[in-house]
């Protein structure tokens, strides 16, 4: 599909060797490792020839995947046409501030060496986070003469700013990454980022250009024309689904507020994901209308998603577009109504907005969150619209196709340029 769309580019990134840095890859096929093993496809796709250092797949179980636990520490593999250089990271099981930091170190000094290996580049594109994988970039884009590019899915020190992981005395760290994140972001000949807040964000951090580069939904794998009714959500009740990391950044404590207020002779609760939080919240919720599974593979995440009457997705309100949601699209294409906690000024609410896509509020309300769940569990219709509503913004204005193509053009203008940071 992709070779038809990028046909008339193949010109701009033939005989270009890119190399492509971030932490997450296929065979993760949620979140980052989703967006970008389909950023480096579109690459191959316009002819380029791509390296990729990452890291073992471990998200979001946070624990190395089963397939490569007794692989060598460095490892190499073809994957759809991209030559991959993994490293084998420290991955703890329960990530406090002090393991993050191990986690970040040990994913840098593997993929320092992996670079090495790579010997032809014309262009280095960074994922963050890792923030330090920007800074590898950066280097082994001076080294080879080559253009550097930054791509920002969470801005991971404000992030953790705002979670509360800057307690204590720890202030003087953060005021130092705040200062190494700012010379990093100056090295790049481009910086781009996935939401216009953040774009904002970035611009108050760097004089480099930018450029917004949002996630996108590929209408095709979530489709509700075609989807299936989930084993997971078989009840006859009304089915409210979160499908996602349970982490930091979502607002655990409301949600048991929620929970326990909810009419549990109709409600069923169905939260499908991993993470930092998960077990902790397994443990903590014990009701009977609450159901918790592990992810499910990317080709059942349709009919997962399009099996709700509903979805949730509670973001702590104090966070401000650190980091824009992917999973929300994924909800607005199944064509059912959502129903998000979050900051006031955030980006998300505009999208929710613009979209009809369903309740978006900003105070920790229980009992409005309730009123529009018996609004939304009397009429159907009314669901039906909002669901419609929802896919049919997602389809216009984050489309796949569109939003990689665009990219690629802006590429391979970038790689016409002699200006160098």
């Amino acid at each position: 599909m992709f070779n038809l769309i990028f046909t008339l580019l193949q010109i701009n990134l033939k005989d270009k060797h890119i190399t492509f840095i971030g932490l997450n890859y296929a065979p993760e096929d949620t979140a980052i490792g989703l967006y970008s093993t389909q950023m480096v496809d579109a690459l191959i796709s316009a002819g380029a020839t791509v390296s990729v250092v990452t890291a073992f797949p471990y998200y979001p179980q946070w624990k190395i995947a089963r397939a490569y636990q007794n692989k060598p520490k460095y490892l190499q593999e073809k994957s759809n046409g991209a030559k991959l250089y993994r490293y084998k990271q420290y991955v703890p099981e329960q990530p406090t501030f002090l393991k993050r930091i191990i986690h970040i170190l040990s994913f840098t000094k593997g993929s320092f060496f992996n670079l090495r290996k790579i010997k032809n580049t014309d262009l280095v594109i960074s994922i963050i986070p890792f923030t330090s994988s920007a800074w590898l970039g950066n280097y082994h884009a001076r080294s080879h003469k080559a253009k550097s590019w930054i791509h920002i899915q969470d801005f991971e020190f404000d992030a953790a700013l705002q979670s509360g992981l800057s307690s204590g005395g720890k202030k003087f760290i953060f005021k130092f990454l705040f200062s190494l994140e700012k010379r990093i972001l100056g090295k790049a000949n481009r910086n781009s980022t996935i939401s216009h807040n953040m774009i904002a964000k970035l611009q108050s951090k760097t004089d480099q250009p930018t450029y917004y580069l949002p996630n996108w939904i590929d209408e095709n794998q979530v489709n509700p024309a075609v989807s299936k009714q989930h084993d997971y959500l078989q009840s006859d009740k009304f089915k409210l689904l979160y499908s996602g990391n349970v982490g930091d950044k979502q607002d655990w404590d409301y949600f048991s507020a929620f929970a326990k207020a909810l009419p549990q002779q109709s409600y069923e609760i169905i939260i499908v994901g991993a993470g930092a939080k998960y077990q902790q919240l397994k443990v903590n919720t014990q009701q009977e209308n609450i159901h918790f599974y592990d992810p499910v593979p990317f080709e059942e995440l349709s009919d997962l998603l399009c099996s709700a009457d509903a979805h949730f997705l509670f973001q702590k309100t104090e966070v401000l577009d650190t980091v824009m949601p992917s999973k929300l699209l994924g909800m607005m294409a199944s064509e059912k109504p959502s129903l998000v906690l979050g900051n006031e000024a955030s980006e998300v609410k505009t999208v929710m907005n613009n979209a009809n896509a369903g309740l978006y509020f900003s105070k920790p309300d229980v009992q409005l969150a309730i009123q529009q769940l018996e609004v939304w569990r009397a009429d159907k219709d009314l669901r039906k619209k909002i669901g419609t509503d929802a896919r049919n913004y997602v389809v216009k204005h984050f489309s796949r196709k569109e939003i990689l193509n665009k990219w690629v053009k802006e590429l391979s203008q970038m790689m016409c340029e002699n200006s160098f940071p």
